[in-house]
């Protein structure tokens, strides 16, 4: 099966520190079906996720930030 890149946005509601964005950068992109998971430093509170449908939803990813606490909602696919 083709990998197929799916890119979405995530609003964080939380004020992370650098460490705490670096862990949950890297916990969506250790998931399953995840390409990237990146905040840019001017737009902390927006994390865009690229990532393959047929691996993994846009709604896991967004539980596996409220897993961690964090309330996010998604904005958003580009």
């Amino acid at each position: 099966m083709a990998t197929v890149n799916t890119a979405t946005v995530i609003h964080i509601d939380e004020t992370l520190s650098d460490d705490q964005l670096e862990f949950v950068e890297r916990k969506l992109s250790d998931a399953s079906g995840v390409i990237a998971a990146c905040v840019h430093e001017k737009a902390r509170h927006l994390m865009v996720v690229d990532y393959d449908p047929n691996f993994i939803t846009s709604g896991s990813l967004l539980n596996t930030l409220q897993n961690q606490g964090l309330h996010a909602e998604l904005v958003g696919g580009i």
